[in-house]
């Protein structure tokens, strides 16, 4: 889909942008709606691999060859050696890709401007517009690093060691994936190469 931005009123000095995206203004608010809502894909620390709504109906796929093969959330660990063993894309945060959903947003309030409001989180009756709708997102995210209330950082989990510790308290690791309930990091501690992004995230938060 490739849109022209008509009202060259609001974009102050620049004449005209051009949107190239994959959905228009009301698929969007069609997907956002599922992605927005905390029964789906809506986590306190961003968005799932998969929907919670698979957490009590899980997703069969049946082979004639390899029998049938369950789908259902799993937020952190993969309960199962079913797809390699671990958790991946059912259930837990991935945070490049959140990422990728905070710029998009960004992208998509550039042109469509204050106007285009949708509901955040799904079913809240607050409606906001996407930059807001990317700043909200990006809060979630970072607060996986930041301490909470109890002074805890979610990406640490139940590990008071390095809750607690001054020693490891503010060594904050970049895990791999994220528990999609609590935020804990889960798989590889070290991965600097895409969930550094988080540094963007804060600089953009408005």
């Amino acid at each position: 889909m490739v849109a022209r931005w008509q009202d060259v009123r609001k974009v102050g000095e620049l004449k005209d942008i051009v949107l190239l995206a994959m959905v228009r203004g009301s698929d969007l608010r069609s997907v956002l709606k599922y992605m927005l809502d905390p029964q789906e894909f809506l986590s306190d620390y961003g968005i799932r691999g998969i929907s919670k709504y698979h957490e009590a109906h899980p997703y069969e796929l049946q082979t004639p060859r390899y029998g049938t093969f369950t789908i259902n959330d799993q937020p952190g660990e993969s309960t199962t050696g079913d797809f390699g063993g671990n958790s991946n894309w059912r259930g837990p945060i991935w945070f490049p890709i959140n990422f990728l959903l905070a710029e998009v947003l960004y992208k998509y309030h550039r042109f469509y401007g204050e106007d285009f409001l949708v509901e955040d989180p799904t079913g809240s009756g607050k409606k906001l517009t996407l930059g807001q709708v990317a700043d909200e997102l990006s809060r979630r995210l970072t607060s996986i690093f930041l301490r909470d209330e109890q002074g805890h950082r979610p990406v640490f989990g139940a590990n008071m060691t390095f809750q607690n510790d001054p020693r490891w308290r503010d060594y904050i690791p970049f895990h791999e994936y994220f528990h999609g309930d609590t935020g804990r990091g889960v798989g590889a501690s070290h991965q600097t190469g895409w969930t550094a992004v988080v540094a963007n995230l804060f600089q953009q938060i408005k």
